[in-house]
C-alpha cells in the first residue's frame, strides 16, 4: 500500500501542516522507497530537508509500528528500545546541528527517542551511559564508528538497528574516512544478517553536489541482491554569485595582493547583513582576515570570531551557538563549517580567495538562505586579478551544473589492518566470514586471496621482515576467533584509530589557565620566548612548552605571524581548469556578460601586446631572459599538483638532450623552469618534450619517487599501526615518526618487497600526489593543442604571480615588496616600447 494510508504518514503531515509546511516531493519518495526496503542516495539542493528525507522515513516507520501493536503488547514495545538509526557524518558542527534538529521533531511528535551524539567532542560520562542504555538516534563520526566496534559485546548494540544514513557522502567518499565507513557499515551488515537474518537493513546516503552519483551509490552500497535507487529533487536552489571589485587592477597581479587592498569593501557587506559567514581556504588565512578586519573597524571586536578545527572545543561551540542566536555578525572559517550545517541568521557568505573547486563554493554558498525558496547569497573576494576569471568559471559552472566527481578510495591496506585490529580488540572476528564481508565492498571488492593471507599474517607475526619481533604479533587466534589479548597493544591502538594524520599538535593555554587551541609542533619548535603569533583573533607572547603543552599570554602586540598549518594549498579542479581556459577567450573576444571580465580587460590587453592570451585549444609557452637567467613558463591551467610533477618530467626530459638544471615554480595556472644558461628549445621540440609516451619511466626519472612513497608511506606506518604516535599530552616528535616509518620503509624495500603497505605507498604517491591519470590526460590535450612559443621581453600578466610566488619562500614580507615594486618598474619600462609601436601602427593606418 502507498505509505500516504498509513497512520505514521498521516501524524507527519498533520504536525508539518501545524508549521505551515508541507513535503516536497523528494521527501515523500524518499519516504515511500524506505518504506519498500529499499536502500538509495537522496540528491538535492542544500536547505530543502535532505536530512527530514530519510530522518522522517525512520520516524514514520517506527509511528506505524507503534500503531500496530495492541495496549497488551505495551511492555514488549519498552523492551525494544535500542538503537534504531545510525547517522554517520563527516563533521563535528553539522552532528551537533543534526541532534538539535532531530530532538526538536521527536519532541513535537511525542516520540520518546533519545537522540545522541558520539564522536571526539564526546565526554566519558556520556560514552558511558551510551553503553550502558544505546539511544535509539546514533550521530557518529566513522573513526568513532570504529571505537565502536573495538569494544566488548558490541553485538548487543544492533539488536534493533532499522538503517544507516552516510551524510554528506561525497565529502566522505573520495576519502580513507569513506573506506572506514564502508567497513564499519559492511560488519554491521553482517551482524544483523548474522543475528537478524528475517531483518532488512537499509543503507542511505545524502549528497547536495557531486557529479558521480551512480557510482557513489554503488559505493555506499554495492551489495547487488538490495534494491536501489537514486531520487534526485526536481527543484533548484536558487543562489546569487557577486564578486567583489577592485576599482582599478595592477597589470601584473601577485598572489594575496588584492584581497588585503579590497579588505574594506567586505566591511559595508557585513554590517547590511545580518551574520555573515566568511570562508577562507587554510587556517592561517582565517587568522590574518580576522586581524586585517578589526584593523580596519575596531567596533567589530566582540561581534566577529573564528572557527576552525586547532580552536579549542568549548571556544568553537560558543561561536556555534551564538551563530544560531544570532549574536555574531561575522565568523572566519575554514570548511570547519561549509558542510550542511544550518545557522538561520547567516543571509550573506562569503569567499575569500578562489575555492579551487565548483562543488566547494556552491556548499559554501548553501550555508546562506538555508531555507527552501530562499536565495544563497555569496559573494567572491578576489586575493589577486587572475582569480577574476575563475569567479566567471565558478559562475557558469553553477549556472551549467558542472560538478565536480569524487573518486573513491580502494585497496587501502593501511585502514584495513587498523580496521581487523579493531575486531580483534573488540570480541574478536572470523577471517572467513570477515574475508566474504570486505569482498562485498568497493574498497576492498577486488582483494586476492594472497593479499588477504599476507594482511592476516602480517597483523598476526609481523610479516616476513618483523616475525623476530614480539610486538608486531598483535592478534591470536583463540577458540576460532582473531582476537587481541594485550591490554597495552589494545589500548594503543583504541588511542590512534583514524586515518587523519597531522603533524603532532600542541595545546596552546593560558599560563594562568585557559585553553585557546592547537598549533602543529613544527611551528612552535621556531618560536623563542617572547615571540607573538595569533591564534583563534588573540594575539599572544609565547613563553615556552611544558608537557607538550605551549603556555602563553596576552601580548601587548596589535599583530603578529599567523602559524601555517598542513594541507595550506587547495589544487585547482580539472572541472574548473576546463572553464577557466574557455573563459580565457572570451575576455578579449568580448563575448561575454561577466563584470569579472569587463574589470581584468586591461590586463588581458597587456597580456595579447607582449605575449599572447591561449585559446582553450591552444598551449602557451613563454621565453624571457632576464638578470636571473633563462626562463621556461607554461600554461597548461591544471592545478598546483599536477604542474609540479609537470615541471619535473619537463626539466628531465631537457636535460636528457643538453645537461642543464632548473629551479622550479608553479601556481595553478602554469609552472616556470628557470636556468642560468639558454634552454635548448623550440617549436619541433616542444610536442616531444610534452608527450605522454614513457610517461610512467619519465616520472620514476624525473621525481624521486621513492622519496615520495618515503613521505606517503609515514602516514601509512601511522594508521596501519607500525608506529605509534604517543599518549594523549606526550606525542612522538614528528620527525621522530619520520625517521621511524623511514626505517620501515627501507626495511621492507630490501627484504619484503612484497609488503603491501610498500605498494600503497607507491600507489599513492603515483594516483594522489602526481595525479598520474590526470596529468597523462593534460599531455594528451597538449599534444592536439596548437603550441603558441612567444619570446618575450619581459614578465607577462600571467608569468608574474608565478614568478611572485617563486620568490615567497625565500624572503621576509619587506624584501619581497621591494623586489615586486622593482620588476614591475623593469616590466613597465620594457613594456614602453610596445606601446610606442603600436601608436605608430595606428597613426599609419589614419
Amino acid at each position: 500500500m502507498g505509505i500516504e494510508k498509513s497512520n505514521g504518514y498521516k501524524q507527519v503531515i498533520k504536525w508539518l501542516k501545524l508549521s505551515r509546511k508541507k513535503p516536497f516531493r523528494f521527501q515523500t519518495d524518499a519516504w515511500q522507497y524506505y518504506a519498500e526496503g529499499y536502500c538509495g542516495l537522496v540528491n538535492a539542493p542544500t536547505g530543502f530537508g535532505k536530512t527530514f528525507s530519510l530522518f522522517l522515513a525512520v520516524v514514520i516507520e517506527e509511528l506505524n509500528s507503534r500503531a500496530e501493536k495492541t495496549n497488551t503488547a505495551s511492555k514488549k514495545r519498552k523492551a525494544d528500545t535500542g538503537l534504531k538509526l545510525i547517522w554517520i557524518t563527516p563533521l563535528r558542527a553539522l552532528a551537533k546541528d543534526l541532534a538539535r534538529a532531530m530532538r526538536e521533531v521527536c519532541t513535537e511528535l511525542e516520540l520518546d527517542w533519545q537522540v545522541s551524539v558520539r564522536n571526539g567532542d564526546t565526554t566519558a560520562a556520556e560514552k558511558l551511559k551510551q553503553k550502558k542504555q544505546m539511544p535509539e538516534v546514533l550521530i557518529i563520526t566513522p573513526e568513532s564508528m570504529h571505537l565502536l566496534l573495538a569494544q566488548k559485546d558490541t553485538a548487543t548494540h544492533f539488536h534493533h538497528l532499522q538503517c544507516i544514513v552516510a551524510d554528506e557522502w561525497h565529502e566522505l567518499m573520495g576519502s580513507k574516512r569513506g573506506v572506514m565507513a564502508e567497513l564499519a557499515i559492511s560488519r554491521i551488515r553482517g551482524i544483523v544478517r548474522e543475528k537478524h537474518p528475517e531483518r532488512l537493513l537499509r543503507i542511505w546516503g545524502i549528497s547536495a553536489t557531486i557529479g558521480n552519483m551512480e557510482q557513489a551509490l554503488e559505493v555506499l552500497v554495492p551489495y547487488p541482491e538490495v534494491l536501489k535507487i537514486i531520487i534526485k529533487a526536481d527543484i533548484e536552489k536558487k543562489i546569487k554569485i557577486k564578486s567583489i571589485l577592485p576599482d582599478h587592477i595592477d597589470m601584473l597581479p601577485w598572489a594575496g595582493h588584492l584581497g588585503h587592498k579590497l579588505a574594506h569593501k567586505l566591511l559595508p557587506i557585513i554590517h547590511k547583513s545580518k551574520t555573515t559567514l566568511i570562508f577562507t581556504n587554510t587556517r592561517g588565512q582565517a587568522e590574518l582576515w580576522y586581524q586585517n578586519l578589526l584593523a580596519l573597524d575596531e567596533n567589530l571586536a566582540g561581534q566577529i570570531a573564528i572557527h576552525h578545527g586547532s580552536i579549542d572545543y568549548e571556544l568553537r561551540n560558543w561561536i556555534e551557538d551564538a551563530l544560531h542566536s544570532g549574536i555574531l555578525k561575522a565568523v572566519i572559517s575554514t570548511s570547519s563549517l561549509d558542510l550542511g550545517v544550518d545557522f538561520k541568521p547567516v543571509d550573506t557568505v562569503v569567499q575569500i580567495g578562489s575555492p579551487k573547486g565548483v562543488a566547494r563554493f556552491l556548499q559554501r554558498a548553501g550555508r546562506s538562505g538555508h531555507s527552501p525558496h530562499e536565495t544563497s547569497v555569496i559573494y567572491f573576494l578576489p586575493t589577486h586579478a587572475l582569480e577574476l576569471v575563475e569567479a566567471a568559471a565558478i559562475k557558469e559552472a553553477a549556472k551549467t551544473r558542472q560538478i565536480e566527481s569524487r573518486e573513491p578510495i580502494v585497496m587501502a591496506f593501511d585502514t584495513l589492518i587498523q580496521y581487523l585490529v579493531s575486531l580483534a580488540v573488540g570480541d574478536g572476528f572470523d577471517d572467513r566470514k570477515i574475508y566474504r564481508e570486505l569482498r562485498e565492498t568497493h574498497a576492498f571488492g577486488d582483494l586476492l586471496p594472497s593479499e588477504w593471507g599476507w594482511i592476516m599474517q602480517f597483523i598476526s607475526t609481523g610479516g616476513d621482515s618483523l616475525s623476530a619481533y614480539t610486538e608486531f604479533s598483535k592478534v591470536v587466534k583463540k577458540e576460532g576467533l582473531w582476537k587481541v589479548e594485550s591490554r597495552q597493544i589494545a589500548m594503543r591502538h583504541r588511542l590512534h584509530i583514524g586515518t587523519i594524520v597531522s603533524d603532532p599538535m600542541l595545546k596552546v593555554k593560558y599560563l594562568g589557565g585557559g585553553f585557546i587551541g592547537m598549533v602543529e609542533e613544527s611551528f612552535i619548535s621556531k618560536m623563542k620566548p617572547g615571540n607573538s603569533f595569533t591564534l583563534a583573533g588573540r594575539v599572544l607572547e609565547f613563553i615556552m612548552v611544558k608537557e607538550m603543552t605551549a603556555l602563553v599570554r596576552r601580548s601587548k602586540l596589535k599583530r603578529a605571524i599567523t602559524p601555517s598549518w598542513m594541507g595550506g594549498r587547495i589544487s585547482l579542479s580539472a572541472n574548473l581548469g576546463s572553464i577557466l581556459r574557455k573563459k580565457y577567450n572570451e575576455t578579449l573576444d568580448k563575448n561575454h556578460d561577466d563584470e569579472e571580465l569587463d574589470i581584468i580587460l586591461p590586463l588581458f590587453e597587456r597580456q595579447a601586446k607582449v605575449s599572447h592570451v591561449p585559446k582553450s585549444d591552444e598551449f602557451l609557452i613563454e621565453l624571457i631572459h632576464t638578470k636571473d637567467g633563462y626562463h621556461f613558463f607554461a600554461y597548461p591551467f591544471e592545478g598546483r599538483q599536477v604542474h609540479e610533477v609537470m615541471a619535473a618530467l619537463i626539466a628531465y626530459r631537457l636535460s636528457r638532450k643538453t645537461p642543464i638544471s632548473f629551479s622550479i615554480a608553479m601556481n595553478d595556472y602554469g609552472f616556470e623552469l628557470l636556468s642560468e644558461y639558454p634552454i635548448p628549445l623550440d617549436e619541433e621540440n616542444i610536442k616531444a618534450l610534452f608527450s605522454p609516451e614513457n610517461l610512467g619511466e619519465d616520472i620514476v626519472g624525473s621525481i624521486n619517487s621513492t622519496e615520495m612513497a618515503k613521505r606517503k608511506f609515514r602516514d601509512i606506518a601511522c594508521i596501519s599501526g607500525l608506529v605509534f604516535q604517543g599518549f594523549p599530552g606526550k606525542y612522538t616528535a614528528n620527525k621522530h615518526l619520520q625517521s621511524s616509518a623511514a626505517l620501515f620503509f627501507n626495511v621492507f624495500t630490501d627484504y619484503d618487497k612484497h609488503n603491501l603497505l610498500l605498494r600503497q605507498a607507491y600507489d599513492e604517491a603515483f594516483y594522489q600526489q602526481i595525479e598520474e591519470p590526470r596529468l597523462l590526460a593534460a599531455l594528451q590535450r597538449i599534444q592536439v593543442s596548437k603550441i603558441i612559443l612567444i619570446k618575450a621581453e619581459s614578465y607577462t600578466p600571467l608569468c608574474f604571480p608565478i614568478k611572485v610566488d617563486s620568490l615567497r619562500e625565500n624572503m621576509s614580507t619587506e624584501e619581497l615588496g621591494q623586489r615586486i615594486e622593482r620588476m614591475t618598474a623593469e616590466a613597465d619600462q620594457k613594456m614602453r616600447p610596445v606601446h610606442m609601436k603600436s601608436r605608430k601602427k595606428n597613426d599609419h593606418n589614419l
